[in-house]
């Protein structure tokens, strides 16, 4: 279980780092993305996006 978590938060981690091209692409504003502002910082948690990445992922590598 920790182990997944680890990887949930990393998908997170890296979603976020790469939120300005996948904002332009579409993601990022789906339902159950979140943004919101505190402490003078823009802050993006892209829940949807990253279990939507990771299924395309995941049928990706089954596929090959």
């Amino acid at each position: 279980m920790f182990r997944w978590l680890l990887v949930i938060l990393l998908a997170l981690m890296f979603i976020s780092w790469l939120s300005p091209l996948l904002r332009r692409m579409g993601f990022g504003r789906l339902p159950g993305d979140f943004r919101f502002r505190w402490l003078g910082r823009d802050w993006d948690v892209p829940l949807a996006s990253t279990l939507l990445l990771s299924f395309v992922v995941s049928l990706i590598t089954k596929l090959l």
